[in-house]
């Protein structure tokens, strides 16, 4: 069983900066195939943010291109979402979503990111 665990979120201003951690539970890393942060606002489709394949391809909503980056540390089972120049429409629950054809898809519980004026 493959747990994920996120952290990071919290409320900003806007035009500030917030960092998503998202652990993973035991070894998995090297048998996942896409690395993925979506969001879900109140009243909206949850939608994807960004995602990371492991051969490094990045792929990135146009809302966010330039400003969000995800990453990995295969060393600690980590992957981050690095989240600058926050505006108010990036107010919205954000979910890690692992992704491997050997082990299936998981997603983490959510971390709140409220972005103020």
């Amino acid at each position: 069983q493959v747990q994920l665990v996120e952290s990071g979120g919290g409320l900003v201003q806007a035009g500030g900066s917030l960092r998503l951690s998202c652990v993973a539970s035991g070894s998995i890393f090297r048998i996942i195939n896409v690395m993925a942060w979506y969001r879900q606002a109140p009243g909206k489709q949850r939608e994807l943010v960004a995602a990371l394949t492991l051969s490094g391809s990045t792929n990135y909503a146009d809302s966010v291109k330039g400003r969000f980056t995800i990453s990995r540390d295969n060393a600690r089972n980590t992957v981050y979402l690095q989240m600058n120049s926050l505006q108010l429409e990036a107010t919205a629950v954000y979910y890690c979503n692992l992704k491997s054809v050997a082990l299936g898809q998981y997603w983490g519980q959510g971390t709140q990111v409220t972005v103020s004026s």
